[in-house]
């Protein structure tokens, strides 16, 4: 690698800009229902070749949105929530590549969601918005992806949540997929998985500040939000890192005081991280989006596993972590064994972390080898 481009790789993409496209026509939902008007938020990275045929859309995850790299603005003290994979001379080298990520339909980060006005009565729809699915978000997608002029992704990538809508790609639009990058992610929410986010919905729901999700004119329910991000964020964990960053420490003595009030290093993280997530989150669309998560079932609509990677065309590589509980690697290694019976090119890595869920968003140099040479089987 030139010095130049050891520079420009250290910079990644630098200042971006945010993005929208809007639509007149109804999305027709899988609830039988529509929305419209219809807008997605986006941010691009890269160039699209000549041939349109250099194009990755990633795929956010539950707290994410569009913004993937770079900043906004000199003055952003975070960069986008995959900058260190995207860029310059990165996993996904935006020499190379024309890298595209939306905010999720249902997402609160610009996309049309529960915050936004509904045109009928000209109020936010809160609870009025329609129930949506992970086929939902593709379907959007799918219509981003055409206004951009783009009839064939190179590939399309997500950890988590944003496997999910990988996985939906791949299935519902092989002929528009040449490879599918799945990390630390499942073909279908568990009943844990399920119970987790109910736990963290009725948390939102019974705080009395959440007025049946019309709480725009009023205080949130910052309560009830927070204590959902925080159950939440203890599944992305590992036992390991918890007992790594926090230990049994206390927070301000070295003595127990005996009382109610918070102690531990670890009450005072969590508490933190609720506080920030309510700072850049919407309580209504964490509703809506982890509700879609818990519909995800790609065996059940397809009659099984089999059948359902019996229509990918394109390559597949999976990733996942030894110490994520969330989305095990017994469901990566389903999905590989499943693409194999069907003679589908797979490729399957279990990567040691001792970061949990999260590894796919931190353990970033274990990652970069693999993503960049499956890519570049692909162009």
């Amino acid at each position: 690698m030139t010095a130049a481009r050891l520079e420009r790789a250290y910079e990644g993409v630098g200042i971006v800009q945010r993005q929208y496209l809007t639509w007149t026509e109804p999305l027709e939902l899988e609830s039988g229902q529509s929305l419209g008007p219809l807008t997605l938020t986006y941010e691009t990275y890269g160039r699209l070749n000549g041939e349109g045929s250099n194009a990755i859309l990633l795929l956010h995850a539950l707290s994410g949105d569009a913004h993937a790299a770079g900043r906004h603005s000199p003055n952003d003290r975070k960069v986008g929530w995959w900058d260190a994979m995207v860029g310059p001379g990165r996993a996904f080298d935006t020499d190379r590549y024309f890298v595209i990520c939306s905010n999720v339909l249902g997402g609160c980060m610009g996309s049309t969601g529960p915050s936004s006005r509904d045109p009928r009565s000209g109020q936010p729809y809160g609870a009025r918005f329609p129930v949506i699915t992970i086929g939902d978000m593709v379907r959007a997608q799918v219509r981003l992806i055409d206004a951009l002029g783009i009839k064939h992704l190179l590939a399309v990538a997500g950890g988590s949540m944003g496997g999910f809508q990988a996985l939906e790609w791949a299935t519902a639009y092989p002929e528009r997929v040449a490879g599918s990058l799945l990390l630390a992610t499942a073909a279908r929410s568990s009943p844990q998985t399920i119970a987790w986010n109910s736990i963290g919905r009725r948390s939102i729901m019974r705080d009395p500040r959440w007025r049946g999700g019309d709480y725009y004119d009023h205080e949130p329910p910052c309560d009830g939000l927070a204590i959902a991000r925080m159950i939440g964020h203890v599944t992305y964990l590992s036992e390991q890192t918890i007992e790594r960053k926090f230990g049994r420490r206390l927070q301000a003595t070295t003595e127990p005081a005996f009382s109610l009030e918070q102690e531990f290093a670890v009450e005072s993280y969590l508490d933190y991280q609720g506080e920030s997530f309510n700072a850049r989150f919407d309580a209504n669309s964490y509703l809506y989006i982890t509700k879609a998560m818990d519909y995800w079932d790609l065996p059940a609509r397809y009659g099984s596993l089999d059948a359902a990677m019996a229509r990918v065309h394109g390559r597949t590589l999976l990733i996942s972590f030894d110490s994520d509980w969330l989305y095990p690697s017994a469901e990566s290694q389903a999905i590989a064994d499943a693409l194999t019976r069907q003679h589908r090119p797979v490729e399957y890595a279990e990567l040691s972390s001792p970061a949990g869920h999260d590894a796919f968003l931190t353990d970033i140099d274990a990652q970069q080898g693999l993503i960049g040479d499956f890519l570049a089987t692909l162009a």
